[in-house]
C-alpha cells in the first residue's frame, strides 16, 4: 500500500510539472492574441462607403464583347429615415437575421467560430454575421471569401457599434440590403413587390420581405412554386421568432403565416422584351448554376459577363421564324438553337414568344424528338460492326418478337413495304421498321443507342426543377423503341449532339458563358473547351453521308434551300390522346449541320395548361420536312451569309464484324404501293398479284414499346422478313398492343381508322 501511495504521489507531481509550462504558453498566446487584436483595432479605420456597389449593375455582352445583350438591374434605391420604417419590418428583420442585435457588441464570436469550422471542412460558405457585420460588408467591404476580410469585417463592426447607435445601424442596413428584383433597401423593395411605400407595409408584407433578404434566389416566389413554398415556410419561422421576442402574439403569427401576401408581377419592361429576356434569363440561370455569383452580385455587383451568343445568328433565327411560322396561332410554339461544332458554344437561339408574355423558353424545354433521334441509332449500329451497305427489314409491320404478335412498328399506312433496305436508304426515307430491326440486331441495342446519344451530348440525367433547363432529357428510356425518338430533348441539346457528328465524332460540352469579370477587372470565371471522342471519325463521316441523303432526296428536301453542303434529319412525334381518341402529331423537328454550325428547329403545340395538342389541322402540314425544314434553311442561310462554303467528309464505309448474319448488302428496292398511292405519287412499285391472303390473327395484348423495357433475354428475331402484302396486319388492334400510331419516330404520319391501332408510321 505504501508503495502504491508513493507511485500516485509521483505521478501527480509529474502531471503538475507538465501542466505548468502548458499554462504559461497558453497565457502568453492569449496575451499575444489580445495584443494583435488591439493593434489591428487601432490600425484599421472605418473605410469610406463602397460607392461602386451603390451604382454598378451587371452587363451582359454578345460574342466579342462589343455589343450588349442587356443589363440585369436598373438599380432601385431610395433611402428613407428610420422613423418612416414600420415597426413590424424592423422587428421581422431582427427576428430573421440577428435576434441579439439590440444587445450584442456588433459581432457574434460563436457564430464566427462556427462559420470558420464549417468553411474549413469545405462546406458552403457561411457568414454567421450579425446585422452590423452584414451592413459593414455591404457598405464598406468586398464580398471576397477570406479569413482576412472576416477579421477586418469584425473589427470594423466593433468600431461601427461604438460610433453609431443601434437605430442608425439598422436604418443603414434596411436602406442598403438587397431584397431581390433589383431592389436595394426597404423603400425600393416595397415599391417593387407591392407598389407601396415602406411605411404602409402590413405585417404579412413586412415579414415576406424580411424572409426574402436571407436568400433572394431561394426565397424568390418569381422563380416558381417550390420557391414560393420555401418562402412561406421561412415566413412562418420568422413569425415564430417574433412571437419569441414578444413582438407579436401567437394569433397574429398564425394569421400572417396562412399564405403569402399578394405581390405584383415581375415585369422588367423593354429591357427584357422579346428574345432578349430569354437570353438574360438563361445567362442568369447559368451564373447561379456555376456558382460564379449570387443573385445580389448579379444585380448589383458590377460584373461583366461575356457570352457565346452571336447577335447575327440570334437575328437570323428570329427572321427565319417570322418568315416561315404561320401567323395568328397562339398555341403554336417554335424554337431554334445553334451550336458551334468543336466548341459546344451556343451561338444563338429562338425561345418562342415574347419573354414578357411567357417565360417558357422552348429552346431549353423541348419536346419529343421523333425520328431526329435515328442518327444516334445509326452511329451505334456502325460502331457495333455494321456497314452503311448492310440491309435491314424495310417491310411493315416489324414485330419485335418475330412471331407476328405483340409489339410492332409500322411504316406509312401500316403497310408501306420497302423490302430489305441498306442503312443509307433507311435514313434517307426514315424507315421505322429498318431502325427497329437495327435496334434489335445490335447486342444490347437499346442500351448501346442510349449510351451513344449520351456520348454525343444528349444529357444523361433529367434534372427536374433545376434552375437550368439546358440539361434535361426525360423519357430517354432503355427500351426497344428508343431509336424512334420517344424522349423529350431540348433543341439546344439536339443541336449540340449533331454538332459532335459534324466535328468528326468529337463532342464538347454545351455552354453559353465564356468569361465573367468583376468591377476591378479580375476574371472570376473562364470557360475551357474540352472534347472527347464520342464516335470514331469514320463512323461520323458515314452518319453524315447518310444524313446528306435526307436533304438531297429524302424526307428533308426542303432544307436543300440552304444551297450549300449540309446533313440533317427530320423528326415528327405524336402524343397519346388522354381521352382515348386518335393519337396525334404534337411536335415536328428538323436538325442539321454544316461544318460551321449545327441547328435544331422545333415546332409544337400545347394548350393553356401545357398539355400537347394536335398540329394536324392547326397548321397546313405537321411534318418535320415542311415548316421545320424550311425554317432551318432560312435561319442557316442568313446565319452563314458571308461564311466560306465548306464541304462535308466523304463516306468511309466502315465495315466491321457484324454481330449477326442476315444483313448482307444488297440493292434497295422501291417500296411496294399500299393501294392508297399510285407509283407516280410516291415512287413505289405496284404490288404483285398473290393468292387471297389468309386471315391474320390479331396481335396479342402487350405493353407498348414506349413502356416496355427490353426483355432480359432479348426479343426473338424474325426468321423470315415480311415481304408479301398478305403479311400486312389488320388496321384494328387491341388497345395497348404496341406503339401508338405515330407515337415516336414518324416523319410523315397517317393514322389508321382505329385510334388505338398500335404502330408508328413513316413515309418518304
Amino acid at each position: 500500500m505504501a508503495a502504491q501511495g508513493k507511485r500516485s504521489t509521483g505521478a501527480a507531481a509529474k502531471l503538475r510539472r507538465l501542466i505548468k509550462p502548458v499554462l504559461i504558453i497558453g497565457v502568453v498566446l492569449a496575451l499575444l492574441g489580445v495584443l494583435a487584436i488591439t493593434v489591428l483595432y487601432k490600425s484599421i479605420d472605418i473605410p469610406n462607403p463602397n460607392k461602386d456597389f451603390e451604382t454598378e449593375t451587371t452587363h451582359v455582352y454578345y460574342r466579342g464583347g462589343h455589343q450588349e445583350v442587356g443589363q440585369f438591374a436598373l438599380q432601385k434605391r431610395d433611402r428613407i429615415p428610420f422613423a418612416e420604417m414600420p415597426q413590424n419590418v424592423k422587428d421581422a428583420v431582427v427576428a430573421a437575421e440577428d435576434r441579439t442585435f439590440w444587445t450584442n457588441g456588433g459581432i457574434d464570436i460563436k457564430g464566427i467560430i462556427r462559420a470558420a469550422l464549417s468553411n474549413a471542412k469545405g462546406n458552403d460558405s457561411q457568414g454567421a454575421s450579425t446585422i452590423t457585420q452584414q451592413y459593414v460588408k455591404i457598405l464598406y467591404l468586398s464580398s471576397e471569401h477570406s479569413y482576412k476580410r472576416k477579421i477586418k469585417e469584425a473589427i470594423v463592426a466593433k468600431k461601427i457599434n461604438k460610433e453609431m447607435s443601434k437605430e442608425e445601424v439598422l436604418e443603414g442596413y434596411l436602406n442598403t440590403i438587397y431584397f431581390g428584383r433589383g431592389a436595394y433597401g426597404i423603400q425600393a423593395a416595397a415599391a417593387s413587390w407591392f407598389h407601396e411605400d415602406a411605411k404602409d407595409l402590413n405585417l404579412r408584407q413586412g415579414v415576406m420581405l424580411a424572409s426574402i433578404l436571407n436568400n433572394p434566389t431561394l426565397y424568390n416566389p418569381d422563380n416558381g412554386k417550390a420557391n414560393a413554398a420555401a418562402l412561406l415556410d421561412r415566413m412562418k419561422r420568422v413569425l415564430n421568432g417574433m412571437v419569441t421576442m414578444g413582438k407579436i402574439t401567437q394569433i397574429e403569427a398564425a394569421d400572417a403565416g396562412k399564405q403569402l401576401p399578394h405581390f405584383t408581377s415581375n415585369r422588367s419592361g423593354s429591357v427584357f422584351s422579346g428574345q432578349r429576356g430569354h437570353a438574360m434569363s438563361l445567362v442568369k440561370s447559368e451564373l447561379l448554376r456555376l456558382g460564379v455569383a449570387t443573385e445580389s452580385e448579379i444585380d448589383g455587383g458590377g460584373l461583366k459577363v461575356y457570352t457565346t451568343l452571336d447577335k447575327k445568328v440570334m437575328q437570323a433565327d428570329e427572321d427565319a421564324i417570322n418568315a416561315n411560322r404561320p401567323s395568328g396561332l397562339d398555341q403554336l410554339h417554335t424554337a431554334i438553337a445553334n451550336v458551334e461544332p468543336g466548341t459546344g458554344a451556343l451561338r444563338g437561339f429562338y425561345g418562342g414568344q415574347d419573354y414578357l408574355k411567357s417565360q417558357v423558353n422552348w429552346a431549353l424545354a423541348g419536346d419529343k424528338v421523333g425520328s431526329s433521334f435515328k442518327p444516334f441509332a445509326l452511329a451505334a449500329g456502325l460502331t457495333a460492326g455494321y456497314s452503311l451497305k448492310d440491309s435491314f427489314d424495310g417491310n411493315s409491320p416489324y414485330y419485335y418478337n418475330g412471331q407476328g404478335t405483340g409489339v410492332y412498328v409500322s411504316n406509312e399506312d401500316a403497310g408501306h413495304d420497302w423490302g430489305p433496305v441498306n442503312l443509307i436508304k433507311a435514313t434517307e426515307q426514315s424507315i421505322n421498321s429498318a431502325f427497329a430491326d437495327l435496334t434489335m440486331s445490335i447486342p444490347d441495342g437499346p442500351d448501346k443507342i442510349r449510351n451513344t446519344a449520351y456520348a454525343l451530348g444528349i444529357p444523361k440525367y433529367a434534372k427536374h426543377g433545376s434552375v437550368n433547363n439546358m440539361f434535361q432529357s426525360p423519357g430517354l428510356e432503355n427500351n426497344s423503341g428508343i431509336a424512334l425518338g420517344q424522349a423529350t430533348i431540348a433543341p439546344v441539346n439536339m443541336a449540340n449532339a449533331y454538332a459532335s457528328i459534324a466535328n468528326g465524332g468529337q463532342a464538347a460540352k454545351l455552354y453559353v458563358i465564356d468569361k465573367v469579370v468583376d468591377r476591378d477587372g479580375k476574371v472570376l470565371y473562364k470557360h475551357r473547351t474540352q472534347t472527347h471522342e464520342a464516335i470514331s471519325s469514320d463512323v461520323a463521316a458515314d452518319v453524315t453521308y447518310a444524313m446528306q441523303q435526307v436533304i438531297k432526296s429524302g424526307t428533308g428536301t426542303a432544307a436543300g434551300a440552304l444551297g450549300r453542303p449540309a446533313a440533317g434529319k427530320t423528326g415528327t412525334a405524336t402524343s397519346e390522346d388522354p381521352n382515348g381518341g386518335h393519337d396525334f402529331t404534337s411536335s415536328a423537328w428538323f436538325v442539321g449541320f454544316t461544318p460551321q454550325l449545327s441547328t435544331a428547329v422545333m415546332y409544337n403545340r400545347t394548350g393553356d395548361r401545357g398539355q400537347p395538342l394536335p398540329l394536324a389541322g392547326y397548321i397546313s402540314s405537321e411534318f418535320g420536312g415542311h415548316f421545320p425544314a424550311m425554317t432551318w434553311a432560312s435561319a442557316m442561310r442568313e446565319a452563314l451569309d458571308g461564311e466560306p462554303v465548306e464541304s462535308l467528309p466523304a463516306p468511309a464505309y466502315v465495315d466491321g464484324n457484324a454481330p449477326e448474319t442476315g444483313h448482307a448488302p444488297q440493292p434497295t428496292k422501291k417500296p411496294t404501293c399500299t393501294g392508297k398511292q399510285t407509283p407516280s405519287q410516291d415512287n413505289c412499285v405496284a404490288p404483285r398479284k398473290t393468292a387471297t391472303p389468309t386471315k391474320t390473327a390479331k396481335p396479342t395484348k402487350t405493353a407498348t414499346a414506349t413502356q416496355s423495357a427490353t426483355p432480359t433475354t432479348g426479343p426473338t428475331k424474325p426468321t423470315t422478313k415480311p415481304t408479301d402484302p398478305a403479311s400486312t396486319p389488320p388496321t384494328g388492334g387491341p388497345s395497348g398492343g404496341g406503339v401508338p400510331c405515330g407515337m415516336i419516330g414518324s416523319d410523315h404520319t397517317t393514322c389508321p381508322p382505329n385510334p388505338r391501332a398500335v404502330h408508328t408510321t413513316s413515309t418518304p
